[in-house]
């Protein structure tokens, strides 16, 4: 149950596939996922450039408070209610011996 957040900076095309595929990463770990107002991207191509992006970093401010939030909020749900139920894995495989 810890909190993922993703972050993408490029110089301009490419953050939202990089973005999803980071997002994936959180999802099949069992992480929350915490959003912005916009998908946590930046553009900048030289070194100092994304500090010019207003757009971006509004939305990396609007990200790390929905994170500290979500933070917050996982801890005060441990601590009343405790951490969800966990069972073992089920694989499933889709090649069955019985149609060989």
């Amino acid at each position: 149950m810890k909190v993922g957040a993703s972050v993408v900076v490029a110089r301009r095309g490419g953050t939202s596939a990089t973005f999803d595929e980071l997002n994936k990463y959180f999802t099949i770990s069992g992480m929350p996922v915490a959003s912005s107002q916009y998908w946590n991207n930046v553009f900048g191509r030289a070194q100092g450039d994304a500090a010019g992006d207003a757009e971006g970093l509004y939305n990396m401010r609007v990200l790390a408070r929905n994170m500290s939030f979500l933070i917050k909020s996982i801890a005060l749900g441990k601590e009343k209610y405790g951490m969800p139920e966990t069972e073992e894995h089920a694989w499933t495989h889709f090649v069955r011996e019985d149609l060989l």
